[in-house]
C-alpha cells in the first residue's frame, strides 16, 4: 500500500488499547471510520476517547470506531443561551439532576426517533457505558417534568474533556435544558472542552464549532491528564442541580 494513504484496520478483542490506530489513518468517507471489531471493555473505551476515537454501530455490525476531521465541540463557558432558551430556564419548568438515572437516561437516547431511525446504542453498548458510570467514568443530567424523565444526555468525563454521546427530549427544550445545565457546571468546574463528535445545525445554533482533528487531538493530549475542580460531579443527593 503506498505510504501516507489512509487503510481500514481490524484490531483484536481485548487488545484495542495497546493497537490503536493512528487517527491519521481514518478514511475520508465515510467522514472518520478508523477500524472494526475490538472490544468495549472500560480500558479500551477510555483509551480511545483519549485519542479522540469513539465507537458507533449498529446492531448486526462489528464494533465500529470513528474519529472524524473536523470535529465538532462546544467549550462550556461559550454555550449559547437563545432568548426563548433562557425564558425556559427562568421558568423553572423543568427539575434537573446529576446522575440520578443514568440507565434512564440512556434508555431514553435508545428509544426509536420520530423520523423513524433505528439506535446505535446495542445492548452492549447499553452495558459497556453502564460500567463505565459505575466506575465514576460516564455521567448523565436528567431533565424531569411533575416527576417523569422528559429529558437527558450523557457522555464520559476525562480530565478536563467532556465527551458527550447522545441526548433525547421527549419535552420540548427538554434536552436543552439538560445540555445548559451540564455546560454551566462543567464550565463551573474547570472543563475545557465538551466534545459533540460531529456537527449538525441544532449544535452550532448552540455554540458548537469545527477543531481540525489535530488541533481537536492536540487538546486531548493535555486536558485529559489535567484535574478538573474537586467538586465536579459532587451534586448534593438532597440538593438537585438547577
Amino acid at each position: 500500500m503506498t505510504r501516507g494513504v489512509p487503510r481500514f484496520y481490524w484490531i483484536a478483542a481485548q487488545r484495542y488499547g495497546v493497537g490503536l490506530p493512528p487517527v491519521d489513518e481514518a478514511l475520508t468517507e465515510p467522514n472518520g471510520l478508523l477500524a472494526a471489531h475490538g472490544d468495549l471493555e472500560p480500558a479500551s473505551l477510555l483509551e480511545a476517547y483519549r485519542r479522540g476515537v469513539f465507537p458507533w454501530f449498529s446492531a448486526g455490525q462489528p464494533i465500529l470506531w470513528w474519529s472524524p476531521d473536523p470535529r465538532a465541540v462546544l467549550y462550556p463557558s461559550a454555550f449559547h443561551v437563545s432568548r426563548s432558551l433562557a425564558r425556559t430556564l427562568r421558568r423553572g419548568h423543568f427539575e434537573v439532576t446529576i446522575d440520578r438515572d443514568f440507565a434512564g437516561v440512556m434508555h431514553g437516547c435508545a428509544a426509536p426517533r420520530r423520523d423513524g431511525g433505528g439506535t446505535w446504542i446495542t445492548d452492549d453498548m447499553f452495558d459497556a457505558y453502564a460500567t463505565l458510570h459505575r466506575q465514576g467514568h460516564a455521567h448523565s443530567v436528567e431533565c424531569r417534568h411533575d416527576g417523569e424523565l422528559v429529558g437527558g444526555m450523557y457522555g464520559v468525563a476525562i480530565g478536563r474533556v467532556f465527551f458527550g454521546e447522545s441526548m433525547f427530549s421527549r419535552m420540548t427544550d427538554a434536552s436543552k435544558v439538560a445540555l445548559a445545565t451540564a455546560c454551566g457546571l462543567l464550565a463551573a468546574w474547570d472543563y475545557a472542552l465538551f466534545d459533540c463528535q460531529v456537527s449538525n445545525p441544532h449544535l452550532v445554533s448552540l455554540g458548537a464549532v469545527l477543531l481540525p482533528r489535530t488541533r481537536f487531538v492536540t487538546a486531548l493530549s493535555i486536558l485529559c491528564g489535567q484535574e478538573p475542580a474537586k467538586s465536579a460531579w459532587r451534586v448534593l443527593e438532597e440538593q438537585p442541580a438547577r
